[in-house]
């Protein structure tokens, strides 16, 4: 198998990350369907949404508990849930303390998830710029280490993983729909893949969360407005600088889907795979069904499924 075409210090590091956090997190399966079930080409799904604690997010969590020391007062983080979520049950799997900050359009399923995992829960402001100024504060009060939702070198890495795994488990596909929010997840997975001209990634975001589309036209991250029905998970105002520099060095694409698209793709994949996703997590396969992206002559598609932190009735 050829190795991905990226800066050697980078591979290691998404290499060191998978061998460091392979005892705690799920290697999820692919689920490889034929055209006509979800689309009318063939697919193969990453399921992130069997991740443990619901969503990719444990992978960087994980990673960046381990790799750097954790002071007495413990980890912090803010999240509109997911990061929150994944941040607790690493926390609480390696006998650290977290105290988790969320905005209030974050949802009960997600904060349920929190506490479950015995996380210290607040209700930060808001949107989740709010809630993370507030976890910045309380950190400098109590001397907590920061671990950000996708703008911290540990983080892309751990994210970095699934591109690894999408190599060994789905060497065949040449195009990955991966949903956006921060950039962490596909900023990592960008970095994995360097300047490997073989792989696309292709950047699917609500078009009331634009981030990441907003930065690419700029040029730089900039902020962009926050809202709909995926903003729980994929509303950050401002795309992380460290994964927008690897999204651009690698050539994403980038396209938007409205709320209906979202919310139909969501109820096929129920339909069709039994599988409950969250909102964020149909984002990427609502790009193919909607039409917002035409894969290419001979291209083989993934779609990653990012997330399940969903109530059943939502």
């Amino acid at each position: 198998m050829p190795t991905p075409r990226c800066d050697p210090g980078t591979l290691a590091m998404i290499r060191a990350a998978a061998a460091r956090i392979a005892p705690y997190i799920r290697r999820t399966p692919m689920l490889r369907l034929p055209a006509g079930v979800l689309a009318s080409v063939p697919l193969t799904l990453k399921l992130e949404c069997l991740q443990l604690s619901g969503s990719f997010k444990a992978r960087g969590a994980f990673n960046s508990i381990l790799a750097l020391p954790v002071p007495a007062a413990g980890v912090i983080a803010a999240s509109g849930g997911n990061h929150g979520a994944a941040v607790a049950a690493a926390a609480q799997a390696l006998g650290v303390a977290a105290e988790i900050f969320v905005p209030e359009i974050s949802g009960e399923a997600k904060r349920a998830r929190i506490r479950a995992f015995g996380a210290r829960l607040v209700i930060g402001g808001a949107n989740y710029d709010e809630a993370r100024l507030a976890s910045e504060a309380r950190a400098a009060e109590t001397g907590a280490r920061i671990i950000h939702a996708y703008d911290q070198p540990e983080v892309l890495a751990g994210q970095g993983t699934v591109a690894l795994e999408c190599t060994e488990d789905a060497p065949a596909c040449t195009h990955w729909l991966v949903a956006v929010g921060g950039g962490g997840l596909i900023g990592g997975m960008a970095q994995h893949w360097g300047a490997d001209a073989a792989q696309h990634l292709v950047a699917v975001e609500p078009q009331g969360c634009p981030s990441l589309h907003d930065a690419l036209a700029a040029g730089r991250p900039v902020p962009a407005p926050v809202g709909g029905l995926a903003a729980d998970s994929l509303g950050a105002r401002q795309v992380g600088a460290l994964g927008f520099a690897a999204i651009a060095a690698h050539g994403v694409t980038s396209v938007l889907v409205n709320d209906a698209a979202i919310a139909e793709a969501r109820g096929a994949i129920w339909e069709a795979c039994r599988l409950l996703v969250e909102p964020g997590g149909a984002a990427a396969l609502a790009a193919l069904r909607s039409g917002a992206w035409v894969p290419p002559q001979g291209a083989r598609v993934g779609v990653l499924l990012c997330g399940a932190n969903t109530e059943l009735a939502a």
